[in-house]
């Protein structure tokens, strides 16, 4: 079973001709909304990916649709609060390339108290896994609470700030970041990712692929091809199918391929949580 402490956002789409400059008035060709959030994206990966997930976060009266989006996906949501603030919400101008820009509003992410990660995580049993990312408060409680319980801590260091990645350092089992974020951590901490004391980290690089750095050893994966239209949620897409194929007890090689599987595919659609493949998309495209 795996447990996501992770945002919900309504996510807000602009298709643009290119992304705005300073200053610039740009009009859109087009407007859309949907369910985001990297949190959200992220049960929607796992859920989609066949193993159990239940939701940890807290959306505002104006989000209400958001949870019961996340039922139709098959992800648990009992430990969803409803407070009396704003749903967070992201702004995406998404370029004619498939590049992308975001403005967040963290709204109701960041009014998690402990008491409702707690309640949450007092169901869970030994051997579950916690899954973490940087759009919620609460990251330090529930990593401590979940290793006394047993849990294995898989936490995506996006988006990224070092002094919170810093902070969780000993207290987590699995790390993906991309390539940037990489050399970023390395420079606040003064260490090479190896020499962090993480078990397992993944590096994603975008169209290059991903490494897995598993004590002193490194490998390298080769992303599939992809005709890129939105890279919106792609990353998410990636940590989500890795941490469900690792909950479903695939070895970490099989689950970075079935990740990079999906995340080739995601990028190919315009969206976010409500366009992650499934497993048979997968193997439809790959004839797995």
């Amino acid at each position: 079973m795996i447990w996501n402490l992770g945002s919900i956002n309504i996510d807000n789409f602009y298709e643009v001709p290119h992304l705005p400059a300073p200053g610039e008035t740009l009009a859109a060709h087009s407007f859309r909304q949907g369910l985001g959030g990297k949190g959200a994206n992220m049960s929607v990966a796992v859920a989609r990916a066949a193993a159990p997930i239940s939701h940890i976060g807290a959306v505002g009266p104006d989000g209400r649709w958001t949870v019961e989006r996340l039922m139709e996906y098959g992800v648990d949501t009992p430990h969803i609060a409803s407070i009396d603030v704003p749903t967070g919400h992201a702004i995406i101008n998404v370029d004619a390339e498939g590049e992308n820009n975001i403005v967040l509003f963290q709204g109701a992410n960041v009014r998690l108290t402990e008491a409702i990660i707690g309640a949450a995580l007092s169901e869970a049993s030994p051997g579950d896994t916690l899954l973490l990312q940087n759009e919620t408060n609460g990251h330090e409680y529930a990593a401590v609470t979940a290793r006394s319980l047993g849990l294995r801590v898989a936490y995506a260091a996006a988006p990224f700030d070092a002094a919170a990645v810093e902070r969780m350092l000993g207290r987590i089992d699995l790390m993906v970041l991309n390539e940037i974020e990489a050399q970023q951590l390395e420079d606040a901490t003064g260490k090479d990712l190896p020499a962090l004391g993480i078990a397992d980290i993944v590096v994603t690089l975008g169209a290059e692929g991903c490494k897995w750095l598993s004590g002193g050893d490194k490998r390298q994966f080769d992303a599939y091809p992809a005709k890129p239209v939105d890279t919106t949620g792609a990353g998410d897409t990636f940590t989500g199918y890795l941490v469900a194929g690792l909950d479903r007890g695939l070895r970490m090689e099989a689950a970075i391929d079935l990740a990079l599987k999906a995340g080739s595919l995601m990028v190919a659609r315009r969206g976010t949580a409500d366009v992650i493949p499934d497993l048979k998309d997968i193997q439809d495209e790959f004839d797995t």
